[in-house]
């Protein structure tokens, strides 16, 4: 909460020596790595458009619509007060306004809209709006990756990706032949399975004639259902065909409402902006989009773009808690000096910086990956198993980057006021979200033993700077040492996966950041330093190269 005209002189004493708030900063034109990664695509409407986010991302008023969101989390209305069942969500002010931004902005348009864009241009729009609030990062993150599944039964799917292009907010409950634009959602997860999505026990009938296209009705549930005001759902059920995929409205053809029941709203450790729900579907209308049986498979390629958006909103909460620890360590004393000046502060964050910085880089060369793989093989295979790799390691590391910048503040940061209880609470959601870290790893190594080609994709890019460090080069054929033995292969899948991500973040260091910041990284994270804590960059690291990256000096 931002106050003019500060009253500091307290009868008992003087308010002095504390941080300022960070806010009205661009949050673009600040974040070096971000903007060398986006200078690297050759968009210039991109880099236009990330600069306009980043100022609006970046302004006391829309950090404040992210903290009023999440104080005054959604309230579900089950029936009206005349006794009507209504299945509704109702959300603060804040949280509308923030989903205007975001559509406006294009966060679930722009990478089919505009040529420029794509999946780079998603990941950088996501990195930037995370930073404000995460909570809309959902549904936004939903209705971008809806469309490759929706595309694969235009006729069905055609009328919902018009809508969901439209960047424009329509918060209204309506038909969707009623609005101007949509917003879209996915619920797969049952109380009995999880994610093992195969013993799902909802069942869909048909109508009339079965197949692609046509009418189902479901009975069953769904254990996790985000943002259940969107208009549209892709779900999953049991047909005659085996699991299947069924696109689910909140309204029927003939405009009255679908059996779409909310039972509660999940309570979370963070996301508190955002409703997650438990439903039930109780003869709901819907149609099956793809074949029968063939449920995962359609599914499955929205799910391969939430898994993009889980790597790129961990980046931006890894990015914002770093960034909200440097203005908090420039502007306060301890001493005899500013905490920022202090050789073990600069550790800390410099360190932070090269978590940071390595993310960023990784997540931006998946999103790469996305935008070239309709056109090269290589690409797509490379773009199969480096989104799994980058979900499982770059979310489980925010926590931890999460953490050591809120200790940056001492006690301040342990504080509600503070905005880093907040991004704390928000920082394991990506990892658990769309496949935990066993489900991640695990799926790397299914996409190694069906689709040897996405290894040799890795191997190849990893090949770029063959030569380049002895480190680098030493951690890459020990990876390689790893995949040629399928010996207790699952129990080592976590750490196949780790040395993989290590690996690429290494390679695209040396590639496109300093030397500073690839040797420091490379030193501490592929060496034998044996340190479990940020903060440990040996003596010989550049602390002032690193942190000149982070924020241009003051």
């Amino acid at each position: 909460m931002k106050h003019h005209a500060l009253n500091t002189k307290l009868p008992t004493h003087e308010v002095v020596n504390q941080a300022t708030e960070f806010t009205d900063v661009n949050l673009y034109s600040t974040d070096v790595a971000l903007k060398e990664a986006i200078g690297r695509h050759g968009a210039p409407w991109l880099e236009e458009r990330c600069e306009a986010l980043g100022e609006r991302a970046g302004s006391h008023e829309m950090q404040e619509w992210g903290r009023l969101a999440n104080e005054n989390p959604p309230v579900f209305k089950p029936f009206d007060r005349f006794g009507h069942r209504i299945d509704y969500v109702e959300f603060h002010p804040a949280y509308h306004h923030l989903m205007g931004e975001a559509m406006k902005a294009g966060l679930s348009s722009a990478a089919w809209n505009e040529s420029e864009a794509g999946h780079v241009g998603f990941a950088a729009l996501s990195y930037l709006f995370g930073q404000a609030e995460a909570g809309v990062l959902c549904p936004m993150t939903m209705s971008y990756a809806a469309v490759p599944s929706l595309r694969i039964q235009p006729e069905v799917g055609q009328q919902w990706i018009d809508k969901l292009l439209v960047p424009e907010y329509d918060g209204r409950f309506l038909p969707i032949e009623q609005k101007k634009s949509a917003t879209f959602g996915m619920a797969m997860t049952e109380k009995q399975g999880g994610s093992d999505v195969r013993a799902n026990s909802t069942r869909a009938t048909p109508i009339g004639e079965a197949g692609p296209g046509k009418e189902y009705e479901l009975v069953g549930h769904k254990w996790f259902c985000s943002a259940p005001m969107s208009d549209g759902f892709l779900t999953l059920a049991n047909a005659e065909g085996g699991l299947s995929c069924f696109l689910v409205p909140r309204w029927r053809p003939d405009g009255t409402r679908n059996p779409f029941f909310i039972q509660r709203l999940k309570d979370k450790v963070g996301n508190k902006s955002n409703a997650s729900s438990e439903i039930e579907y109780n003869g709901t209308w819907c149609q099956l989009i793809g074949e029968e049986g063939a449920g995962v498979r359609t599914i499955i390629e929205m799910v391969r773009h939430t898994r993009l958006a889980c790597v790129a909103g961990s980046t931006s909460l890894m990015r914002q808690a770093l960034a909200q620890a440097v203005n908090h360590t420039r502007t306060r004393a301890a001493f005899g000096a500013r905490l920022y000046k202090q050789p073990l502060m600069r550790n800390v964050l410099a360190d932070l910086q090269l978590e940071v910085e390595a993310a960023t880089a990784l997540t931006f060369r998946v999103a790469q990956a996305f935008d070239n793989q309709d056109d090269d093989e290589q690409e797509a295979a490379l773009a199969r198993l480096s989104v799994t790799v980058a979900k499982y390691f770059i979310c489980k590391r925010t926590p931890a980057v999460a953490y050591e910048a809120m200790e940056c503040f001492g006690g301040a940061g342990y504080v509600e006021e503070s905005v880093m209880p907040r991004l704390f609470r928000e920082s394991p959601l990506n990892s658990i979200w769309e496949g935990s870290g066993n489900v991640m790893s695990l799926d790397v190594l299914r996409a190694m033993q069906r689709e040897p080609e996405t290894i040799e994709a890795v191997v190849s890019e990893l090949s770029k700077t063959l030569g380049s460090h002895k480190l680098l080069d030493r951690c890459v054929g020990e990876l390689k040492e790893e995949l040629s033995s399928t010996d207790h292969i699952q129990l080592r899948a976590r750490r196949i996966s780790e040395r993989m991500a290590l690996a690429l973040q290494a390679s695209l260091l040396i590639q496109h950041s300093t030397e500073e910041v690839a040797e420091a990284f490379i030193q501490t994270r592929l060496g034998n330093r044996g340190a479990l804590t940020f903060g440990s960059l040996p003596a010989s690291a550049n602390v002032d190269a690193i942190l000149a990256r982070t924020f241009p000096e003051e």
